[in-house]
């Protein structure tokens, strides 16, 4: 946590979070981290599923606490008029709203671009949805497995001969979020120079295709549709994952001649560094099993302890396959701050990952773990001039 007063990149940015579950949340948490204000808008008998998504601790959700970190939680009902009413007040207070409704309802709640922006100009509306806000699936439900297996990721994701495989975490959420966060930012800088806000348009089915390299290229331009290949690369070797003598699992990438050389020096079979093929990723590509037959003794002849040690003498990219156990003791997360711990009031310390970068001058912080429902409610609409009267009444409603 950090202390008040601290210098942080994105502060006096405001935020209105109207989204649920994954990839728009984490957008929003994003920029909580870095310093702007983020209102978290739930509602008030449901809040966001997310609350209650994963295991907890004594009655603690332990992912809210990291997705709904750095956020004040404000229960509003937005599909009754006096909620609309309150939002579209707050809503000329911020920078930033992100949603993540179907198509259309926030503009049939009266909370579209166009009316929110006549009262804030400089306002930029995130919004995340499953498929887009056009075309013929503009209007279905859209869940991160979609864009895992409408991207292409799942039918490269697997064993050759076995089925396609979906990760087991939110993926295309994971990249949609970074992804908001990115097009947020980008709006915001832009209109530090024109001072008008706009529209940032995402749907979960895209983000991954930037990431599956040049799987749509070699389609269009080749013809030919890129397999699974389960832990080998598409376009090099050696890449894969070796067993060890003790059982573990170790990682060897090696994506450049030079490095695949001193993988083959090491690993007893030099000889095939001076194979033309070698000099070439799409080579070494088509010789992998050639290369396999050198890398898969050596390690199964050695602990993964001693094989890790070997190869990073001699300058070989490996590395273990860890665990959420190996990640919490492993010294280099430690030293580069990736996993941060914070104090809790019932749970205690938590660690979990901390902000995503590091800037040198003004980094991010976790300024508070993620709150209960409604939490910063009486706050938050106290700071409109709302009387806590008005607000118990509206409470009695099911108003907020």
């Amino acid at each position: 946590m950090t202390g008040p007063g601290r210098a942080l990149p994105l502060a006096g940015v405001r935020v209105l979070d109207a989204s649920t579950v994954i990839a728009a949340p984490l957008a929003a948490m994003i920029l909580g981290d870095l310093g702007a204000e983020v209102v978290k808008i739930e509602h008030p008998e449901h809040g966001d599923p997310a609350r209650h998504h994963g295991p907890e601790r004594d009655g603690v959700a332990l992912w809210w606490l990291m997705l709904g970190r750095n956020k004040r939680s404000v229960t509003l009902h937005l599909g009754r008029e006096e909620g609309q009413q309150i939002f579209r007040t707050l809503a000329a207070t911020a920078d930033v709203v992100v949603e993540n409704f179907r198509p259309g309802t926030m503009e049939r709640w009266g909370l579209g671009y166009d009316e929110l922006a006549a009262d804030n100009p400089g306002l930029v509306v995130a919004h995340v949805s499953g498929f887009g806000r056009t075309g013929p699936q503009r209007d279905e439900p859209g869940f991160g497995t979609m864009g895992e297996t409408m991207s292409g990721f799942a039918f490269r994701n697997g064993d050759p001969d076995a089925e396609p495989h979906l990760p087991p975490f939110g993926l295309a959420d994971g990249v949609t979020g970074i992804a908001t966060a990115l097009g947020i930012l980008t709006a915001l800088y832009e209109r530090s120079t024109s001072g008008r806000g706009q529209e940032v348009d995402l749907s979960i089915i895209e983000p991954l295709l930037t990431l599956l390299e040049p799987q749509l290229i070699v389609q269009d331009q080749l013809g030919r549709t890129l397999q699974r290949t389960g832990n080998q690369a598409e376009m090099n070797a050696p890449r894969g994952m070796y067993r060890t003598r003790d059982g573990s699992w170790v990682a060897l990438s090696a994506s450049t001649a030079s490095t695949a050389s001193r993988v083959v020096a090491l690993m007893g079979a030099p000889g095939l560094a001076d194979e033309p093929w070698f000099a070439h990723a799409n080579g070494r590509r088509a010789h992998t099993d050639e290369i396999d037959a050198a890398i898969v003794p050596w390690f199964a002849a050695r602990t993964a302890a001693d094989a890790v040690a070997a190869c990073r003498d001699a300058g070989v990219p490996v590395a273990p396959v860890h665990s959420a156990a190996d990640i919490l003791a492993d010294p280099q997360y430690d030293a580069i701050g990736a996993i941060g711990s914070f104090d809790h009031p019932e749970l205690g310390p938590v660690r979990m990952p901390d902000v995503l970068f590091r800037l040198s001058r003004t980094p991010g912080a976790v300024r508070r773990l993620g709150t209960a429902l409604g939490h910063d409610t009486d706050d938050v609409l106290g700071e409109l001039g709302i009387a806590p009267d008005a607000v118990a009444a509206l409470r009695a409603r099911k108003i907020v």
